[in-house]
């Protein structure tokens, strides 16, 4: 099925099933690998990606539940405010350790951010509760977040 997909400010017209994952649309269809795959089942949160703003984890997401929605990726991120702060903060707190996982991290932390601009150290662990860092960067992630937001 033809689906024109809205990422990242720009339609992408694609042919693809409609129950394949917008994770394998992005990396194999588009070419956009910034986004990974890690556990294929929603819960590493490698995958993150924003659907309207929210953070939702796009290996679980068929592409034919997308409609009309604006995906934003980590390719894009920086263009908001929010994520702009992040990926700045991850830099000067040098977060990354393997950086597999960071993508998502950073989707993650950007979605909190604009919902929740000052968040406490509870906002960040229910929002960051589903972002597996297999190197174990959690405290650093968390210092980030907080430089971002300035808190």
């Amino acid at each position: 099925m033809a689906f024109t997909l809205k990422i990242n400010g720009t339609p992408h017209e694609v042919d693809v099933d409609g129950d394949i994952p917008l994770l394998w649309v992005l990396r194999d269809v588009l070419g956009m690998t910034g986004t990974k795959f890690g556990c294929g089942q929603g819960l590493c949160g490698a995958c993150t990606v924003h659907v309207d703003g929210h953070a939702v984890r796009s290996c679980q997401t068929p592409v034919d539940s997308v409609g009309d929605s604006a995906i934003t990726t980590i390719e894009a991120i920086g263009q908001a405010p929010q994520g702009a702060a992040l990926q700045k903060a991850w830099l000067e707190l040098e977060v990354v350790q393997c950086g597999y996982c960071q993508s998502g991290q950073i989707m993650s932390a950007a979605a909190l951010l604009k919902d929740t601009p000052k968040p406490t150290d509870d906002d960040i662990d229910a929002a960051m509760s589903g972002n597996v860092c297999r190197c174990g960067t959690y405290q650093r992630i968390r210092a980030a977040i907080k430089h971002a937001a300035g808190v």
